[in-house]
């Protein structure tokens, strides 16, 4: 095998974003960060943040939950020029088209 081939395998701690109270795991990963974190036994861990978790996960949750995270429904709506409510007005007149 190949020496310096593989990325080196370590404790790490996973954050839920979107879960409240945060929902932390440590883990082992080969993912890096330049965030860390103090954890319950007094070590410091790289930090990965994600937004989806077992503690926020419909499947497990039972919850259906919108993430929105990068703000892309305002991002198509400046993008086109769409203000609120006027979708619903075209939805409405196509409406009236299709029922004439």
């Amino acid at each position: 095998m190949k020496p310096n081939l593989h990325p080196e395998y370590r404790d790490v701690i996973f954050e839920d974003v979107s879960a409240n109270p945060p929902f932390r795991v440590k883990t082992r990963s080969t993912r890096t960060s330049e965030e860390t974190i103090e954890w319950e036994d007094g070590n410091t861990y790289p930090l990965i943040k994600m937004e989806i978790s077992s503690a926020t996960h419909p499947f497990f949750t039972g919850k259906m939950m919108l993430v929105d995270t990068a703000g892309m429904v305002e991002r198509y709506r400046r993008r086109y020029g769409i203000e609120d409510g006027e979708e619903e007005k075209e939805e409405e007149k196509e409406e009236e088209k299709t029922d004439s």
